[in-house]
């Protein structure tokens, strides 16, 4: 919203509250939050209802910010530790299996985005391990922390307009480049085709770069591709 509102653009958040008839088509940009296990039972009984419509608005490329738990929804289910499953939208081939420990802290990533490789920072706090299906690709390589689950060296997920993080930070102040890719997907899909006005980042650019290199030189990991 900020980053529109210095670019002269106009912009207007709605809050969807339980219950509250939306047409999610309608929207440039959705986002889903996370929450406890209570809140994600609350709030999956409530998209049940909208599961169809959602859909509706991701085939047809509105973009969808997903965090933690709004990213587990998204998937087939959440299985606690418990062994309770919490049923998801089925709306992206992936599902979360609750682990035996904690996934916190700093974490550092290598994004694919238009004009080459970027890189991105966040802190993650989770027990869930989710695992990409069919169709579904990550948002980044992990250079640094857990991601996913913590083994396969991938972060978050990828569908059409839809990006799924387990990044808070939070994750679009943070990392300017990603903010700004997803305004300009939601601008191309109402046909404004028009460039994005160049912002002074120097300041978040130094807070990424200085992060970034702390949590790398903190703990380096190898992902896939086998690259450090």
């Amino acid at each position: 919203m900020q980053r529109l509102k210095w670019r002269h653009l106009p912009v207007e958040v709605a809050e969807v509250a339980l219950g509250q008839d939306a047409d999610f088509e309608e929207f440039d940009v959705l986002f889903l939050g996370g929450g406890s296990d209570r809140e994600q039972d609350i709030m999956a009984a409530d998209l049940k209802s909208r599961r169809d419509g959602l859909g509706r608005a991701i085939e047809a490329g509105v973009v969808v910010l997903a965090i933690c738990g709004g990213y587990q929804m998204l998937g087939h289910f959440y299985r606690t530790a418990g062994g309770r499953e919490i049923p998801g939208l089925s709306l992206l081939d992936l599902h979360t299996v609750a682990g035996p420990r904690r996934m916190i802290g700093n974490v550092a990533l290598e994004l694919e985005l238009p004009g080459g490789v970027a890189w991105a920072v966040g802190f993650e706090n989770h027990s869930g391990r989710t695992f990409l299906g069919r169709g579904v690709r990550p948002l980044g390589r992990v250079v640094a922390g857990n991601g996913n689950n913590g083994s396969d060296g991938w972060e978050g997920a990828r569908y059409r307009n839809v990006f799924c993080s387990y990044l808070h930070g939070p994750l679009l102040p943070k990392n300017p480049l990603l903010a700004d890719h997803l305004l300009q997907l939601a601008l191309a899909r109402r046909g404004e085709g028009q460039t994005l006005s160049p912002l002074d980042d120097g300041l978040e650019n130094l807070a990424n770069r200085v992060m970034y290199e702390r949590v790398t030189r903190a703990g380096t990991r190898k992902g896939p591709s086998g690259r450090r």
